[in-house]
C-alpha cells in the first residue's frame, strides 16, 4: 500500500487528506483496472503506468491487477497518483520492500518513459506530513525545492522510476532536499519617484499602504492610476516567514509557484476586466485558487472596474470582509484564504473625460449615470479611500518636481505597520479590526467625533461607511506618531469619501 494526497484548503492553511493506493494482483483474465470515484487524468495512468514500465525493464505479469483508490466517495483528480500507483504495484509484486512504502508519501506524474514530471501541490502535501509524524516524501525532483520548506519531513526529489526503486531497495541512497538559501535583500519594485505631481493620489496610496484599506482611484485615461496602483505593493512591508509560507501554500495549489522556492514578494494580481467570475473567486476543473486568493496579503488590482461583469464584481464582496473564500461545486467545497488589498481605478465616464481640463465630455448625463450604476452601493461602501485623479497639464508635469521615492514613504509606512503590530500583538492592520477594539484603539477625540457625527447624518453613512472613517483616521494618526485619534485626522479620513458621496 501506498499514499497519494489529494488537497483542500482552510483559511488557516492548507489540509490535506490522504488517498490510499492499493494494489491486488490476482488469476483471471489479464487486466488493469482501476477504481474509487477517478477523473479521466487517473484512468489514464493506466496506460502511463504501463507504458513506463515497458521503459524501466519490468515487466507486469498476465494476471488481474485491481487498483484501489481510498477512500472510494472522493473524486481523485490529477497526474500525481501515477507514481503512488507504481509503487503500490512494484510493492505487491514483491520487487520493493513494503515496509519501506508504508508509512510514506508519493507524488508524482509519470512519462512515458518513466521520467517524474512536475506537479502541484506539492508543499501542502509536505506539510502534512510534517503535522502527522510522517518521514519520508517522494516528489519530483523539479517539487523538492519547494516541499523542502515544510519543515521536520525528509523530502525525497526523484528523477525517474529507475531511481526511486534502487533507493528504495537500498543499491542507491538519495540525500533529502535542504530548504534553498533565501536571498534576503529587499525586492524590488516600480519607484514612486516615477509619479510627478499627483499629491493627494500619493498620499492615499501611503495611507492604504499603510492600513491596508482598499482604495478607489476615478480620473480620465493617463492621469497616472495604473502607476500608482503598480507601485503600492512596494510600500507595503516585506513578506513575513508565515505569511510566505502561507501565500505559497495557495500558489503551490495553483502551479504558479515560482521553481525552487517560495513567493517572497507581495502578490500583484491585474487580471483583465474580461475574466469571469470563476476565475476571480476560484473554482472550474478541480476547483483551483482564483485571482482572490492568489493576492493573498498583496494586491488585486481592478483597473477599468465599471467594465467588469457587475455579478463578477459582487464575488467580491464577502471575501472583503471575511478574508476569506469559500468555493462551493458538486464535488468539492473547499476554503480558500483571500485577505487581499482592493485596488480599484476607473473613468468618471464612459469616454472618461467628464471634468478634464481640455477634452470635453461627449456623454449625456444619462450615459454617465448608467455607467456609475455599473458600481453597487454595498460593494463602493467596502472602499476605505477615493480619490479623485486627475490629468496633469504638459507644462505642469515636465516641471513637477520629482517627489518622494518608495523607499521613502515604506519607511514611513514600516513604522506605522509595525505600530499596528505591537497594538493588536500581531500581525493585523487597522483595515482587520472590528467592533468593541475599533472603538477603544481609534475614538476620537471631541472635535473629532463631533465633526465624524455631523458628516455621517449629511452623508447618510452606513455603519459600515462610520467604522471605516474610523479605521483610516487611525491610519493617518499612527502615520503621524499619534497615540489618540484627533479631529485632523478625522478631517483628512473624511476627505477620502467625496468621490462616494
Amino acid at each position: 500500500m501506498s499514499t497519494a494526497i489529494a488537497h483542500t484548503v482552510s483559511l488557516q492553511g492548507i489540509q490535506a487528506v490522504p488517498v490510499d493506493v492499493q494494489v491486488q494482483v490476482r488469476p483471471g483474465l489479464a487486466g488493469f483496472q482501476i477504481v474509487g470515484l477517478p477523473d479521466n487524468a487517473v484512468r489514464e495512468a493506466r496506460e502511463r503506468v504501463q507504458a513506463a514500465f515497458h521503459s524501466a525493464g519490468v515487466g507486469l505479469p498476465a494476471k488481474k491487477i485491481i487498483v484501489n483508490l481510498s477512500p472510494a466517495d472522493l473524486l481523485k483528480q490529477g497526474g500525481h497518483y501515477d507514481l503512488p500507483i507504481a509503487v503500490a504495484l512494484l510493492a505487491a509484486l514483491g520487487a520493493i520492500p513494503k515496509d519501506v512504502v508504508e508509512s510514506a508519501i508519493f507524488m508524482g506524474e509519470m512519462s512515458l518513459g518513466a521520467k517524474l514530471e512536475r506537479i502541484t501541490g506539492a508543499l501542502p502535501a509536505a506539510m502534512y506530513a510534517t503535522a502527522n509524524g510522517i518521514k519520508d516524501v517522494y516528489i519530483p525532483q523539479c517539487n523538492a525545492a519547494e516541499a523542502a520548506w515544510a519543515g521536520e519531513v525528509n523530502i525525497y526529489g526523484i528523477d525517474d522510476l529507475h531511481t526511486l526503486v534502487a533507493h528504495l531497495k537500498g543499491e542507491k541512497i538519495l540525500k533529502a532536499k535542504e530548504p534553498a538559501i533565501v536571498d534576503d535583500k529587499k525586492s524590488e519594485y516600480l519607484d514612486f519617484s516615477d509619479i510627478k505631481g499627483q499629491t493627494t493620489a500619493r498620499r492615499a496610496a501611503e495611507i492604504a499602504a499603510a492600513g491596508g484599506h482598499h482604495l478607489l482611484m476615478s480620473g480620465p485615461p493617463g492621469s497616472g492610476k495604473s502607476m500608482i496602483a503598480k507601485r503600492l505593493s512596494g510600500l507595503m512591508p516585506e513578506l513575513t516567514s508565515q505569511e510566505a509560507l502561507d501565500v505559497s501554500l495557495v500558489h503551490s495549489i495553483a502551479g504558479t509557484l515560482p521553481v525552487g522556492g517560495l513567493v517572497r514578494q507581495r502578490p500583484f494580481r491585474d487580471p483583465h476586466h474580461s475574466a469571469s467570475a470563476v476565475a476571480l473567486s476560484g473554482g472550474g476543473h478541480g476547483a483551483k485558487p482564483g485571482e482572490m486568493s492568489l493576492a493573498h496579503s498583496g494586491v488585486l488590482f481592478l483597473d477599468e472596474l465599471p467594465e467588469f461583469p457587475r455579478q463578477v464584481l459582487e464575488t467580491l464582496r464577502q471575501p472583503l470582509e471575511s478574508g476569506e473564500i469559500t468555493v462551493a461545486r458538486a464535488n468539492n467545497h473547499l476554503r480558500y484564504p483571500a485577505r487581499f488589498q482592493l485596488i480599484a481605478a476607473m473613468n468618471p465616464c464612459p469616454c472618461g473625460y467628464q471634468g478634464h481640463h481640455t477634452k470635453t465630455c461627449t456623454d449625456t448625463p444619462t450615459q454617465v449615470q448608467k455607467y456609475l450604476s455599473r458600481l453597487s452601493g454595498p460593494l463602493l461602501d467596502r472602499f476605505d479611500l477615493f480619490v479623485d485623479v486627475q490629468a496633469m497639464p504638459i507644462s505642469d508635469l515636465s516641471n513637477a518636481p520629482v517627489g518622494e521615492s518608495t523607499a521613502t514613504i515604506a519607511k514611513r509606512v514600516q513604522i506605522a505597520r509595525t505600530t499596528q503590530q505591537h497594538r493588536y500583538g500581531s500581525y493585523m492592520c487597522n483595515s482587520q479590526i472590528d467592533g468593541r477594539q475599533l472603538e477603544e484603539v481609534a475614538a476620537p477625540d471631541a472635535e473629532g467625533r463631533k465633526l465624524l457625527d455631523k458628516a455621517a447624518e449629511k452623508y447618510a453613512f452606513s455603519a459600515r461607511g462610520y467604522h471605516r472613517v474610523l479605521r483610516v483616521a487611525r491610519t493617518i494618526a499612527d502615520l503621524a506618531g499619534a497615540e489618540n485619534v484627533s479631529r485632523n485626522h478625522i478631517a483628512e479620513a473624511l476627505s477620502f469619501r467625496q468621490v462616494a458621496l
